[in-house]
């Protein structure tokens, strides 16, 4: 088991994360007799949550709203859910394979922590597509390059990333190394709640256990063959770090598929949706239309070719995927209907006789 070491210690509510955004949201009655709670880990079977009270769970219900890591609920005196608070921020994809379903990932974040290696696992167009889904969520993304003991062009490659978008944050770290980890304390603080996330075997769950102070996180090495890290963490689950920050840990994503990411997108990619402004045509579709500012940057050497491509790429991907998800819910409820018509009309005959 990797991630079971949930922590049998009480903390208060400020501790846990607490804000005055979900302060805002209680009325009178929240306070009578009840227990604020934030989910801590989802399990199969049901929710571990931490409150000021210890630790509580819930098991997995109908009835229940669909929940995840980060999340603020509220109980009566007896432990039962009473209601989900409205989420400072989520995320979210696209249910990994052919499965049509939106996955919660994480919710109420502050930081997310893109953790990317540095060795042949280093990726731009990934790299991008974790922005669109921080961006989309309004969630301060930091770029965090894993493996700097393994990498001869550290410093080549960290100007890559930073030549995406100019305020972006990155830190390159040794993961073993506290002293080098230490660069992301700023952003680990009391009641500060942080998320690690990152493709399999990038080196996040050796730096989880090295801000935690703790083997907390099982760790593999790395694979001779292509350099690349072994999965271990399998589910999300919540730790205090000894700084006081909050750190969800979440597995390895072999699958980022965006949804409802439109603006995240957008905003990722800023500097193309700027010069598309400028084409000669409105509908420029970017590709050999005359007056198309985006294909002119790329013939002028000041855009990469790679970027533009991933950009239409994020944007047909999420529009799919929304589209699907779209159609789906409005089958889902045209369905539901139907039920509840035909259960009428039944009802409608056995009274008649």
């Amino acid at each position: 088991m990797t991630n079971n070491h949930l922590s049998t210690s009480t903390y208060s509510n400020q501790e846990l994360g607490w804000k005055g955004f979900y302060q805002q949201q209680l009325t009178l009655e929240d306070y009578d007799n009840t227990v604020f709670a934030r989910v801590v880990a989802h399990h199969r079977s049901g929710y571990v949550l931490w409150s000021e009270q210890g630790q509580i769970t819930l098991d997995i219900h109908s009835s229940l709203p669909a929940m995840t890591v980060g999340d603020w609920v509220i109980l009566n005196e007896q432990h039962q859910f009473v209601r989900l608070l409205d989420r400072l921020s989520v995320f979210s994809r696209k249910a990994a394979g052919s499965k049509v379903a939106r996955q919660y990932i994480a919710a109420n974040i502050d930081t997310l922590f893109i953790v990317v290696s540095l060795n042949d696992d280093f990726n731009l167009s990934r790299i991008e597509r974790y922005l669109a889904l921080a961006n989309e969520a309004d969630v301060e993304p930091v770029i965090v390059l894993t493996k700097q003991d393994l990498c001869s062009d550290a410093d080549e490659k960290r100007q890559q990333v930073m030549a995406l978008d100019p305020m972006l944050m990155v830190e390159t770290v040794n993961g073993l190394e506290p002293s080098s980890v230490e660069a992301l304390s700023s952003w680990c603080k009391t009641g500060q709640t942080v998320a690690f996330m990152g493709s399999s075997g990038v080196g996040k769950s050796t730096l989880v256990n090295t801000l935690l102070g703790q083997e907390t996180q099982l760790t593999r090495g790395i694979r001779e063959d292509d350099s690349k890290g072994r999965h271990t963490t399998t589910s999300r689950s919540i730790h205090i770090m000894p700084s006081g920050g909050v750190l969800i840990d979440t597995p390895g994503m072999r699958e980022l598929q965006l949804t409802d990411c439109e603006q995240g997108v957008s905003e990722t990619f800023s500097d193309i949706d700027e010069l598309a402004q400028q084409c000669r045509f409105s509908d420029c579709q970017h590709i050999s239309e005359p007056g198309c500012a985006v294909q002119q940057t790329i013939e002028d050497g000041n855009l990469d070719e790679r970027r533009f491509n991933n950009y239409q790429k994020l944007l047909r991907e999420q529009r799919r995927n929304t589209a699907t998800l779209a159609e789906q819910r409005a089958n889902a409820k045209e369905f539901g209907k139907l039920i509840r018509t035909t259960m009428n009309d039944k009802q409608g005959r056995k009274n008649r006789y």
